[in-house]
């Protein structure tokens, strides 16, 4: 059995959280709620265990602890982080970011 590809969004408020799962929704994988705090993103990240987080704003910390806890979470960011696997200018090059990225493999 395969699991579902989860992709977390983070931003920093509701207004650009809703846009950034706007340009992220997609049939091909499931979105969390989406955090708009490190306390909020941290949670979410260790209760369910996103592959993908896509960050807008500046949240060089959260990424950095989610790094260390999950080395192989892959990164999407808006600027240029440590650990980030690629970095997008626009929102409408998030959801093509997110299909380029490697899939989750079969349950264990």
């Amino acid at each position: 059995m395969c699991r579902a590809l989860k992709v977390l969004c983070v931003a920093t408020d509701a207004a650009a959280l809703n846009d950034l799962r706007r340009a992220a929704v997609s049939a091909d994988w499931e979105l969390t709620p989406g955090a708009t705090s490190v306390g909020e993103a941290l949670t979410q990240l260790h209760e369910l265990r996103p592959h993908v987080v896509v960050v807008f704003g500046p949240f060089e910390g959260f990424v950095e602890r989610a790094l260390e806890a999950y080395p192989s979470l892959r990164v999407i960011a808006d600027r240029d982080m440590p650990g980030v696997a690629v970095i997008v200018a626009r929102l409408e090059e998030v959801r093509e970011v997110i299909l380029g990225g490697p899939r989750p493999g079969p349950v264990r």
